[in-house]
C-alpha cells in the first residue's frame, strides 16, 4: 500500500513510492519536454503515412509520397553506368597499350580491374597479388610467357593448361624420375642453386652440369635463363615457385608441380580482362 507525504524540503507531495526510505517526488514533466514529447508522437505519425513503415504479410505499407530506396538505389546505379560509359566504350575499342597511353583511360581501367581483381583473383595471387607456393608473385619481374601488357592479356584470356585452344599457355615439364637415376637428380638438385649463387662451393654441383646440359637446357636454355615460348622459368634469378634448396628442387624434378590458371575471357568478357591486364601491369613487376 502506498501511502503520500508532503515533502518538508521541498513541500512537494511524493508519489506514494518508496525505495529504502527514498521517496519519489511528485514533480511534474517541464512543459517543453511535453511538448517534444508530443511532437515526436505526430512526427511519428506522419512519417508512417508518409513512407513505407507498417510490415505486411508479403510487402509494406508503400506510403502516399511513393519514396523507394530501391527505386533510388537503382537510379543511383543507372546514373553511374551512365557516367562510365564512354570509358567502357573506349576500352573496347581500343588495344592496351592504347589504354595505357591515355592518362584518364588508364586510370579508369586499373580503377577497374583492381576491383575486378579482388574479386576474382585473390584467391590464388593474395590481396597484394604478392602470390604464395604454387602461386605466382605478380609484384616482381619473373614471367614465364612474358610481362607486357599484350603477353599478361593473353595470359588472363586463354589461361594457363585449361583449354585446349591454340592460345592457351601449354608447359609441361617431364617427370624426370622415369629418365634419371637417383643419383643423377641429386647431382643436378645440387647444381641448378649454384646458378644463382645459393651454392658458393660450385665443385659440389659440378656432377650435375653435365646432367643439366644433356636434360635440362633444351627448355631452360645452356645458360638456364629460360624460355619464355616454353613457358620455362629462369632458373639463375632465385625466385622458386614450388620451393627452394636441394629438396624441393629434387621433388620438382622428380615428379613436376603444373598449375592451372582458368581463361577468363568467357565469365568476365573482354572489356574485363582487358583492365585487369592493365591493373597487373600497374602493380609494377609489368615489362
Amino acid at each position: 500500500m502506498s501511502t503520500q507525504y508532503i515533502d518538508e524540503m521541498s513541500g512537494v507531495s511524493t508519489t506514494g513510492h518508496e525505495w529504502d526510505g527514498i521517496r519519489e517526488l511528485n514533480n511534474p514533466l517541464p512543459r517543453w519536454w511535453v511538448i517534444t514529447f508530443y511532437v515526436t508522437i505526430a512526427w511519428a505519425i506522419g512519417y508512417t503515412i508518409a513512407y513505407p513503415a507498417w510490415p505486411m504479410l508479403s510487402s509494406a505499407t508503400r506510403g502516399v509520397l511513393g519514396f523507394s530506396s530501391r527505386n533510388d538505389v537503382k537510379n543511383e546505379m543507372a546514373a553511374a553506368e551512365a557516367a562510365k560509359a564512354k570509358y567502357v566504350a573506349a576500352i573496347k575499342s581500343k588495344s592496351v597499350s592504347e589504354i595505357a597511353g591515355d592518362d584518364a583511360l588508364r586510370e579508369f581501367a586499373v580503377s577497374a580491374g583492381g576491383a575486378a581483381f579482388r574479386v576474382n583473383c585473390v584467391q590464388c595471387h593474395g590481396s597484394g597479388a604478392q602470390g604464395s607456393k604454387g602461386f605466382p608473385n605478380l609484384n616482381d619481374d619473373d614471367w614465364l610467357w612474358g610481362g607486357k601488357m599484350e603477353q599478361i592479356q593473353q595470359t588472363i584470356t586463354h589461361g594457363i593448361r585449361f583449354t585446349a585452344d591454340g592460345d592457351t599457355r601449354q608447359s609441361e615439364m617431364p617427370a624426370f624420375a622415369d629418365v634419371l637415376q637417383p643419383e643423377q637428380i641429386a647431382q643436378v638438385s645440387a647444381f641448378v642453386p649454384s646458378l644463382s649463387g645459393a651454392v658458393k662451393d660450385k665443385s659440389l654441383s659440378e656432377p650435375g652440369a653435365k646432367v643439366f646440359a644433356e636434360n635440362c637446357a633444351v627448355c631452360h636454355g645452356e645458360n638456364a635463363k629460360g624460355n619464355r615460348e616454353f613457358g620455362a622459368p629462369d632458373l639463375t634469378d632465385a625466385i622458386w615457385l614450388y620451393g627452394s634448396g636441394e629438396a624441393a628442387i629434387a621433388s620438382q624434378v622428380r615428379a613436376p608441380k603444373s598449375g592451372v590458371m582458368p581463361a577468363w575471357i568467357d565469365r568476365l568478357g573482354e572489356i574485363k580482362v582487358k583492365e585487369l591486364a592493365v591493373y597487373v601491369h600497374s602493380l609494377g613487376g609489368g615489362e
